[in-house]
């Protein structure tokens, strides 16, 4: 197995997989914090080390419908976007979904207008959750590049067939440098296989795409797609398990425990705070706090069963959102509400609102998050839906 590592940027990372995975078409509109993906692809292109359909468009709605029509036309396919930039593919990723088309997305997180900011928070993916696409969120760099490639294998397998969108913190991981172990294209194309559409749009065998639906066949549809995420929360973790048994990596399947055998308190999060999280249980663990730590890798689906199994025995889930349904609370909080909701043995539940617009969450502010779980644990009830996390309250 030939590697090397080297210290590259971020968003470098996710350009190396996707050149080795060799997509068919690619297309390209810029918008920071995602634009260094591209970039460095068109520099791919320019020096010959791609030979696919690199296609600059002129919107990033234009960028989707780009590579809906190309996936549509039988080939592999991808692209990137960020915030506002995602908000524009929007009715095309609904549409690509409920095609079945298994196209790759990088999906660049980034706080979403207004008042303007290019900081990343995760309102943007998060807008996008219902329109059927797989959503991964990554951590690192190195589970960046490797999750990329996974995603091909993942949305082009026979029981899946959906676009999966891989969600990286903008700036926290595609500007940051680390050292990223990556593989030899031979490697890889061997992992992720040559593609071979199920279906694609052929002169000698018509067939049509988002033909008309009436009320007798559209729930049908969409009941599809369900079975669909159900299949691929299998995919995710098989597709993961080879992975790690070719390339030696693992960045673990829907969700990754740390030090929850025992936890009292379990924290659960998605992104790079993660990795911020994982050196406060430590540091929490140091001082005598039973206190660990769930991390979502697979946003949609969503890994109910998963997070059943690693929180049943805790008294307590705090639970970190970077979003925020208005007058709801936190996203990825109702999600794991739902989940224990019908469980006869479940722990509190506590909503924790952070990094709204870019707003730091550093050890501190964790252990924070975790002290109010203490008190919250000992009085025995939750009382608010959502606590908003280092508030500058002088300026509100």
């Amino acid at each position: 197995m030939k590697e090397r590592i080297s210290v590259i940027e971020g968003s470098m990372a996710v350009a190396e997989a996707i050149r080795a995975c060799n997509p068919g078409v690619i297309s390209a509109y810029p918008i920071s914090p995602q634009t260094h993906i591209v970039e460095y692809i068109s520099d791919f292109v320019a020096d010959g080390t791609y030979k696919g359909r690199f296609v600059r468009v002129d919107s990033e709605f234009s960028a989707a419908s780009a590579v809906h029509g190309a996936s549509a036309g039988g080939a592999r396919a991808y692209t990137a976007s960020s915030s506002q930039g995602l908000l524009l593919m929007c009715e095309v990723l609904y549409n690509s979904a409920s095609t079945r088309l298994p196209i790759v997305y990088t999906g660049v997180n980034r706080t979403i207008s207004a008042p303007i900011s290019i900081q990343p928070d995760h309102q943007d993916t998060m807008a996008l959750r219902d329109t059927g696409m797989i959503q991964i969120h990554v951590e690192s760099l190195q589970e960046a590049y490797d999750a990329h490639i996974q995603a091909f294998r993942i949305a082009e397998d026979e029981d899946v067939l959906l676009p999966v969108m891989i969600c990286m913190d903008g700036w926290t991981l595609t500007h940051a440098f680390e050292p990223v172990k990556r593989f030899s294209d031979k490697d890889v194309k061997e992992f992720v296989g040559e593609y071979k559409p199920v279906q694609f749009l052929n002169p000698k065998n018509p067939i049509t795409y988002g033909a008309f639906a009436d009320e007798d066949k559209l729930m049908e549809f969409k009941y599809l797609m369900v079975q669909a995420h159900e299949k691929a929360k299998e995919k995710i973790v098989e597709v993961a398990s080879e992975y790690k048994e070719k390339f030696g990596h693992y960045d673990g399947g829907l969700i990754d425990e740390y030090r929850t055998e025992d936890a009292e308190i379990i924290v659960l999060a998605m992104g790079s705070v993660v990795s911020t999280v994982r050196a406060a249980v430590d540091e929490l663990r140091e001082s005598g706090k039973k206190v660990g730590l769930v991390k979502i890798r697979s946003f949609r689906p969503f890994p109910k069963e998963a997070i059943i199994k690693a929180c049943k025995n805790a008294k307590l889930l705090a639970v970190i959102d970077k979003s925020l349904s208005l007058d709801v609370g936190g996203i990825l909080v109702s999600d794991v509400k739902t989940t224990f909701y019908n469980e006869d043995k479940k722990p509190l539940i506590a909503s924790f609102i952070a990094g709204i617009g870019g707003k730091e969450i550093n050890r501190k502010v964790v252990k924070d998050i975790v002290a109010d779980a203490e008190e919250i644990a000992q009085k025995g009830k939750v009382e608010k839906d959502s606590i908003f996390v280092n508030l500058n309250t002088q300026f509100i």
